[in-house]
């Protein structure tokens, strides 16, 4: 089994969504890890020229993909979508079909490592983080599961606690 293991956290080791990643990863007994810190070796906004194929090779080589995502400004960190922008390529990703676009990664499983310093509700006013990385990575035709640590600045301890309950749950 292959992990592809994804950090985007710009907070180091004080990072709740690394730690997040780290356990989720740490649910898997067996397989090669292949790590990718998006903050520490951030990748440039994507261009035109279409460098970069192999993180989409990456992506779809691996059997499972966990990625920790906090939230910055109501959304995603930037080096996470410069990332994500490398993932949607049509004919290898999706395809446009006559009812409409179309996932090609169905199948691959996604955890995804939440941290927000407040609670927001999904699709409410403020919050694009979980609903686009939702969005997005159903768009390529996968389902992600979802680990969620929110609330960090109001009550840490138990926005922790909650989020290790979910962890031990996907090993279940």
């Amino acid at each position: 089994m292959t992990i592809l293991h994804i950090d985007s956290s710009i907070s180091g080791a004080d990072s709740i969504s690394r730690r997040l990643t780290r356990a989720i990863v740490g649910q898997f007994a067996d397989g090669e890890v292949v790590y990718r810190d998006l903050a520490a070796d951030p990748l440039p906004h994507l261009t035109a020229r279409g460098e970069d194929a192999h993180l989409l090779d990456e992506f779809i080589a691996a059997d499972t993909v966990v990625i920790g995502a906090p939230m910055y400004n109501f959304t995603i960190p930037s080096q996470l979508k410069a990332w994500l922008d490398r993932l949607a390529v049509a004919g290898r990703s999706f395809r446009y079909t006559e009812a409409g676009p179309e996932g090609l990664l169905t199948g691959k499983r996604v955890i995804v490592a939440l941290a927000s310093g407040g609670a927001y509700a999904e699709g409410g006013p403020f919050e694009h983080h979980r609903s686009y990385l939702k969005d997005f990575l159903g768009f390529l035709g996968i389902t992600p599961e979802f680990v969620t640590a929110a609330g960090i600045a109001m009550a840490r301890d138990e926005a922790v606690q909650s989020a290790d309950a979910e962890v031990l749950a996907l090993a279940a």
